[in-house]
């Protein structure tokens, strides 16, 4: 029986030893999230597809920054009656991320909803009005 040798023997090294009931490995990816910029607000999306609004909390913390936290979990079961054989799978997900916020943005007015798969943070800013600065000069 010929011995199979092979080059990469550091890489499965390494997974016998990180790779254990221990230290399991990381399965972890963040959302995608887009920041745009208009005149009147800021506009905060992310990506989670399958996520219902009841898997988020969003809210501003003592800092005034913005946290936006999502969390799902669900567990599926399939039994099969003839070789009485009980699978489950379980699938857990969660993020969280701080935004800092600009000093502009109106924090009592922020606003979030989610749509077709995409949580979306309304961050309106301030308008400061300008003051008009020509005036009649009364000569004394």
């Amino acid at each position: 029986m010929p011995v199979m040798r092979s080059n990469s023997w550091i890489p499965s090294v390494f997974n016998d030893l990180f790779d254990t009931d221990f230290m399991p490995k990381a399965n972890y990816t963040a959302p995608a999230i887009n920041v745009k910029e208009s005149d009147k607000a800021y506009t905060v999306e992310l990506a989670a597809p399958g996520m219902k609004k009841e898997d988020f909390n969003v809210h501003i913390n003592d800092e005034g920054n913005l946290i936006i936290k999502m969390e799902s979990k669900s567990e599926k079961k399939e039994e099969d009656k003839n070789v009485r054989y009980l699978r489950r799978e379980f699938s857990y997900s969660k993020f969280e991320q701080t935004l800092i916020l600009p000093d502009d943005v109106k924090k009592e007015e922020i606003s979030a909803k989610v749509e077709h798969g995409v949580l979306t943070v309304e961050l309106p800013k301030i308008v400061e009005e300008k003051v008009k600065v020509s005036r009649q000069i009364s000569i004394d």
